[in-house]
């Protein structure tokens, strides 16, 4: 089970930082990653992050401004985000997968609930 938090509404330029807190089965998570879903558009990867080592790969739309990090112990996976643009407005899901490294949401096995962020311009 994956439960997110942390979304809210931040004017652009703005930051906001989100988790993720893994429970249950989570000696079998290989991967975490954040998803994104804006209103009439398809969801799409933002962020991942393996459990174990801790190697990342981000979206281009984020990179430099947004970073994943995990807290091993905890089964939490963060995103802060920084520098926020109205475009980054979406419904932010975190998942996890047990066994790929990879963008496409179909790779993933479990997700959470989905948190609102909103970006005013």
């Amino acid at each position: 089970q994956l439960q997110a938090s942390g979304g809210g509404l931040v004017q652009a330029g703005g930051s906001l930082s989100l988790s993720c807190a893994a429970s249950g089965r989570t000696f079998s998570v290989y991967v975490m990653a954040w998803f994104r879903q804006a209103p009439g558009k398809e969801r799409e990867f933002v962020a991942a992050i393996k459990r174990s080592s801790g190697f990342t790969d981000y979206a281009d739309s984020v990179k430099g401004r947004f970073t994943i990090s995990r807290d091993y112990a905890k089964n939490t996976v963060y995103l802060q985000m920084n520098s926020l643009k109205p475009e980054d407005t979406a419904v932010y899901y975190c998942a996890a997968s047990a066994s790929s490294w990879s963008r496409r949401r179909s790779m993933y096995d479990y997700w959470g609930q989905g948190t609102l962020v909103t970006v005013s311009s």
